[in-house]
């Protein structure tokens, strides 16, 4: 588990399903994202408690200090396709947007990585349009590699959410 001022970033609980299913509906949280079903959303959560089992680590489940609300995720996922390289991602409840949070997460989990991980490097990605998402990666030091965008094999060839523009961070010093 990972502390910071106001959050804990920890792995899933069962108890956490249905505060991702409601983000999962909330159109303002999932407009870059592709629809997540129900079933998809109890297999993400399977997915990390079972890469947090193999790897130590994976989008970590963010809950607020204050309250022990789920309020999203985010945390450091080992190298898979379409990028092959550990990869920061993050999402959160809409309502917790605007305050901090998801830039609180993001740097202690890349301290966290920096520590544990043996990696010079650590990628972002997100839709083109989704400006307060790469806005974040600029705020954290990471650098838009433009010759590294390209089109997400897992989402259809004529949605909108398709092309993809991929950040990057190096190991600090």
């Amino acid at each position: 588990m990972i502390e910071t001022a106001r959050l804990l970033l920890r792995p899933w609980r069962d108890m956490d399903l249905e505060a991702f299913w409601a983000m999962a509906c909330d159109r303002a949280v999932m407009r870059y994202m592709p629809p997540l079903s129900r079933a998809r959303c109890e297999k993400l959560v399977e997915r990390m408690t079972v890469m947090q089992a193999e790897h130590g680590h994976c989008l970590w489940a963010l809950e607020r200090k204050t309250d022990g609300r789920f309020i999203g995720f985010c945390g450091i996922i080992p190298p898979v396709s379409p990028t092959f390289e550990y990869e920061i991602g993050w999402r959160l409840a809409s309502d917790a947007w605007g305050q901090g949070y998801a830039r609180e997460a993001a740097e202690a989990s890349l301290d966290w990585a920096w520590r544990r991980l043996i990696t010079p490097a650590i990628v972002a990605i997100t839709t083109r349009e989704n400006a307060r998402s790469w806005g974040l990666m600029e705020r954290l030091g990471m650098t838009r590699c433009p010759d590294e965008d390209f089109k997400h094999p897992g989402i259809a060839k004529n949605d909108p959410l398709r092309p993809h523009v991929l950040y990057r961070i190096h190991r600090p010093r």
